[in-house]
């Protein structure tokens, strides 16, 4: 999620003068692929320089990316403008923490104009993705809410202290596939991060949950509605910001 809104601040890297959002406590060993991004914003420069925004490639790679792996496809709404400046405190405070409660999930949603339909919706992409052990460590020892054998599967790489990066996928069944397992897992109590199982617990999501995890076209459809509205978060237009040449420098 971008912090300052839809404007491609957590591309940029640090300098001597700046810091950027790479190194926020939840983008640090988390967010990735920025190579990726260098390499299409590379190629979309040679063929038509200073036209299309970071910002929008960063939203259409993500589209690409769910297709890709059989998940759905939407019209991604263009012409987002890059931002200038970046801001990692926004990145540390603004960012859901995995070890939110569900009251706190709905209000970070709520805040960037989210419902929590789309908060259910969108933690369905968490059925692709790996988390480090650190944050799922609490759960797998300490959460009653949770099967005993995938606890013992996780505790097995993820020891009670020692090991911090090491990894577990999100989805224990197809962690490369886009589909709704991430759902049937959490119906399972197989959750692997606090805030994932906080959405199938005993309160206000577990419908929606359960729904999902029975309708897989019903979660696709929802999920592309959510991320057609999370990339209009603040997005900078018109003549706002600018479009960058290189991705993780300011023009």
């Amino acid at each position: 999620m971008l912090m300052q809104g839809c404007d491609g601040s957590i591309l940029l890297d640090d300098t001597a003068t700046f810091t950027g959002e790479k190194n926020a406590v939840p983008n640090q060993n988390s967010a990735r692929g920025f190579e990726v991004i260098d390499t299409i914003k590379t190629n979309v420069e040679a063929a038509c320089s200073a036209t299309v925004s970071c910002a929008d490639i960063l939203a259409l790679a993500a589209r690409d990316g769910v297709a890709l792996l059989g998940g759905p496809t939407w019209q991604v709404p263009l012409g987002r403008r890059d931002a200038r400046t970046a801001s990692q405190s926004a990145a540390n405070n603004q960012i859901p923490s995995p070890f939110a409660n569900l009251a706190t999930l709905t209000s970070s949603f709520a805040a960037k104009g989210l419902s929590t339909r789309d908060l259910t919706a969108l933690s369905g992409g968490h059925t692709i993705g790996l988390a480090r052990c650190t944050t799922f460590r609490g759960r797998i020892y300490n959460d009653t809410n949770i099967d005993a054998n995938f606890a013992a599967t996780r505790r097995a790489n993820c020891p009670a202290s020692g090991g911090d990066n090491n990894l577990a996928p999100l989805d224990i069944q197809t962690p490369t596939r886009f589909n709704n397992d991430y759902f049937r897992n959490l119906v399972a109590r197989r959750g692997l991060l606090h805030s994932d199982q906080e959405l199938f617990n005993g309160g206000s999501q577990d419908a929606l949950v359960r729904t999902y995890s029975n309708n897989p076209a019903t979660f696709s459809a929802d999920f592309a509605a959510a991320m057609v509205r999370m990339g209009n978060i603040s997005p900078l237009t018109g003549t706002q910001g600018e479009i960058r040449r290189n991705c993780r420098v300011v023009n």
